[in-house]
């Protein structure tokens, strides 16, 4: 149960954005809708604790993930909250994505509907029902490992993931009820079928290894980073290919296998 304080539930944004990202669950739950945080919010929410200090960094926005079922409340929902609907592009997209702004500083919501759609698409809906008030840890980092041009903000998030949480064989569902791990079979599930993703996952995870150099972890550290990046490297290569699979990656680099996010003003 996600609680806040009654007084800020009304127009008034929190200046904190982890704080609003709370309010703006526990609203959503009270009224019987779900959604999911996603991004550098989530990852942060989701460690807690766990999350390296030399890792932290400020935030501009908050990441949300629903389902059809519940778009329309929550897009009703978030106007009431003090936040501005971007009124002509939720018209004409508000089927998959939704955005809002804080009038006062700017600041942004980006919701997602149903799928992932930036660089690669990823079928977030698949495990809605896991628990949590983010997205699973595998499915964080993914929507990091999609950037194709992963800048030093996403690598330190990803750093951050890769400490925070073990990678494991594991099912998602720990046996406390928890997703506590980067469970190896939600992205090798979706990566086995799409050369184009795991094409792009093999990319930034050679990114992130090269980049320790430069990141402000100590090297006991870096290195957990080096093995974590190791495993998955390892589980990409060793999962099953769809037949799609082997015939997109006869055609390797000579195709463009990623799209160009749109430019949102």
């Amino acid at each position: 149960m996600i609680e806040v304080d009654q007084t800020m539930t009304d127009r008034q944004i929190d200046s904190d954005l982890e704080a609003e990202a709370r309010r703006i669950l526990a609203e959503v739950e009270g009224r019987g809708m779900r959604v999911k945080l996603l991004g550098g919010i989530a990852i942060l929410i989701a460690l807690g604790d766990r999350f390296h200090p030399a890792l932290r960094r400020e935030y501009g926005d908050i990441d949300l993930f629903t389902t059809k079922s519940f778009c329309s409340g929550v897009e009703a929902l978030l106007p009431e909250l003090g936040w501005e609907p971007a009124s002509q592009f939720n018209a004409l997209n508000g089927a998959r994505r939704l955005l809002f702004s804080d009038p006062g500083t700017g600041r942004k919501i980006d919701g997602f509907i149903d799928e992932f759609e930036m660089c690669h698409k990823l079928p977030l809906a698949r495990r809605f029902d896991l628990p949590g008030v983010t997205l699973s840890p595998s499915e964080l980092l993914m929507t990091k490992l999609q950037i194709i041009e992963l800048n030093a903000k996403d690598r330190g998030d990803c750093y951050a993931l890769l400490l925070g949480f073990p990678v494991t064989d594991e099912p998602a569902v720990g046996a406390g009820g928890s997703v506590d791990s980067i469970d190896l079979d939600g992205i090798t599930s979706l990566t086995g079928r799409d050369w184009g993703l795991q094409h792009t996952f093999e990319l930034n995870l050679e990114r992130l290894r090269s980049g320790l150099e430069e990141s402000p972890l100590p090297e006991p550290d870096r290195e957990t980073v080096r093995d974590s990046v190791a495993r998955i490297e390892a589980a990409l290569e060793a999962a099953p290919k769809s037949r799609g699979w082997k015939l997109r990656a006869r055609v390797g680099e000579r195709k463009k296998w990623y799209d160009e996010p749109e430019e949102i003003d």
